[in-house]
């Protein structure tokens, strides 16, 4: 009677979203070197993780190891310290065994059916745990005695302020130290696909690597042309001369999540991206905005919504009627009613000769897509 009921209970915890966002969030807050990791891949080694050690709970015979290795390994390739690896999976078992007790006993299981459950998994996530170490310890050793390694860390001490690379070590990465390079952030964390892509980028010349666990590099010459797999976000800056890459590399870091929140993918210019990354960089001063030029609008009303998208769209498209109209499938007319209910209900001078600013315009743009998008 215990053990089915058990199962469900625990399978319905590793299914539940809810208890994976928890313990990302628990992982991350632990572990800024896991933090510094895309939430994606923080997720799949936390759902792997969760579900691995509670089916081993109720059956040990499915016990696997072999990608627990895997991960230690990919976090290893991605540069993440070992002690903060397993600081955020310790934090991550901890919260998952709070969990699992407070279901067992909202299902009414027995305290010793719950105790030894809670035994059972701590033995499998030390295992586990154990593994991961092994993993990680074994592409460590692997990495050291790479040329790729060599040309990592260098990437890393470029792009993340480390110590300044002697002109000989650059010289050996194929870089010059009076060069100009193309900063490229993509949102490819996998090393495996990591590989994919950098075999494309080498064509543009430079050095390539897994940084904040993300395939980055330095182009010689601008990867625009790149051939990239349809659900891979690429993000690349003007060239700039070396000391200036590790202010380049954080916009280029802020511009793809940006372009990643807001569901873009293909290849970005960094400078295409300013004014978004520009007023995005300025949360309140939003706020503030939105409140002053949107505060008759109500976030819940479709149709206040539909009037704002439209807005937006126009602003987007020039403050042209006929583009706007083609972009969303309108008549131009009704493009035209739209803006004008909103003139009503806002100070937004969007209509057409309405002697409005470029800076009007600027201000208008930001809160309608703050409004939109908070």
């Amino acid at each position: 009677m215990s053990l089915p009921l058990l199962r469900r209970v625990l399978d319905e915890m590793a299914a539940d979203e809810h208890v994976v966002d928890d313990l990302v969030k628990a992982a991350r807050s632990q572990s800024p070197e896991v933090a510094r990791l895309p939430e994606a891949e923080n997720r799949r080694h936390v759902q792997f993780l969760l579900t691995a050690a509670l089916r081993a709970t109720t059956n040990p015979d499915t016990a696997d190891y072999t990608t627990a290795e895997a991960l230690g390994a990919d976090r290893a390739a991605q540069g993440v310290p070992l002690t903060d690896l397993l600081r955020g999976v310790q934090a991550g078992r901890t919260l998952a065994a709070r969990v699992a007790v407070d279901r067992c006993r909202a299902a009414g299981l027995p305290d010793d059916v719950i105790l030894q459950t809670v035994l059972d998994a701590e033995r499998y996530t030390g295992a586990l745990e154990r593994h991961i170490v092994k993993g990680y310890h074994a592409a460590e050793l692997q990495l050291s005695r790479t040329v790729r390694d060599a040309r990592t860390q260098l990437l890393r001490n470029l792009l993340l302020a480390g110590p300044p690379p002697a002109p000989e070590e650059l010289r050996r990465a194929g870089l010059r130290p009076d060069g100009r390079y193309h900063c490229v952030v993509s949102d490819v964390s996998d090393p495996a696909h990591a590989r994919t892509l950098e075999q494309a980028l080498l064509e543009f010349g430079g050095v390539y690597g897994l940084v904040e666990g993300r395939l980055t590099g330095l182009a010689a010459r601008s990867p625009a042309g790149v051939a990239l797999a349809g659900d891979v976000l690429l993000i690349a800056a003007p060239g700039a001369a070396l000391p200036a890459l590790p202010e380049i590399h954080r916009l280029c870091t802020a511009a793809s999540r940006l372009a990643a929140a807001r569901d873009r993918r293909g290849y970005h210019d960094l400078t295409s991206l300013a004014g978004e990354l520009a007023v995005s960089a300025q949360p309140l001063l939003g706020d503030l905005l939105t409140a002053d030029l949107l505060g008759a609008l109500d976030p819940v009303n479709p149709f206040h919504r539909e009037l704002a998208a439209t807005a937006l769209s126009y602003l987007d498209h020039g403050q042209r009627l006929r583009p706007t109209a083609e972009a969303l499938h309108l008549h131009p007319n009704t493009v035209r009613y739209r803006l004008d209910r909103l003139a009503e209900l806002t100070p937004l001078a969007l209509a057409e000769n309405s002697g409005a600013s470029v800076l009007d315009a600027v201000r208008s743009w930001w809160a309608l897509n703050h409004w939109l998008t908070r």
